[in-house]
């Protein structure tokens, strides 16, 4: 069990790590994303060089990451802890990529994306979460930020314990990587959803 573990680990980080954001803007031939905006490789950095096609191939495939990982584990491994720990992984790949010097995004869609694909029901009610709050606020961190606090809340009621502590535990990287986000929002200096830093 606990080989199948470390498989489910090293593939969902791996995995995780591939940093399309970084790949679709240069290949768009918009340079470095990391040099635009917050410097942030996701899909709300990737908006504010105005291309929404490109946000949103970075959300889908960002969050594609965190669901494929579960799922292979699921497939490759059978159930159990591996699946979570795939997905968990993933997103840890997403925020800190060997690949870019441990320097990645903020991982929220791909906690998405391994939400949904571990627990669907917890996925789609973090992610209506989301829409909510950005549909009221538009301020994409604190739409995250609620989110990602929910998301143990659902996945008690909805997935039982297991899932539960792996939303804990994504819950408080995602604030742990959300650190600066939360300062400006405490000074209300937070940039609104489509505009540019």
């Amino acid at each position: 069990m606990s080989l199948d573990l470390a498989f489910a680990a090293i593939g969902g980080y791996l995995l995780g790590s591939i940093p399309f954001g970084l790949v679709l803007t240069r290949l768009a031939g918009l340079g470095d994303i990391r040099q635009i905006g917050s410097g942030n490789i996701g899909a709300t950095n990737v908006l504010r060089t105005g291309r929404k096609g490109l946000a949103l191939a970075t959300l889908l495939l960002d969050g594609g990451k965190g669901a494929i990982a579960v799922g292979l584990a699921w497939a490759l491994l059978g159930g159990g802890n591996a699946p979570l720990v795939a997905g968990f992984a993933a997103v840890l790949g997403h925020n800190f990529p060997v690949w870019l010097k441990f320097k990645g995004g903020k991982g929220v869609a791909t906690t998405f994306g391994t939400l949904i694909a571990a627990a669907w029901p917890v996925g789609l009610a973090a992610c209506l979460t989301w829409l909510v709050v950005a549909f009221l606020f538009r301020i994409s961190s604190l739409s995250a930020l609620v989110a990602l606090a929910a998301s143990p809340v659902y996945a008690w009621f909805l997935a039982g314990p297991q899932a539960a502590v792996m939303a804990a535990g994504l819950a408080v990287l995602g604030f742990v990587r959300h650190h600066t986000n939360i300062v400006r929002l405490l000074k209300g200096e937070e940039p609104r959803i489509g505009a540019k830093k």
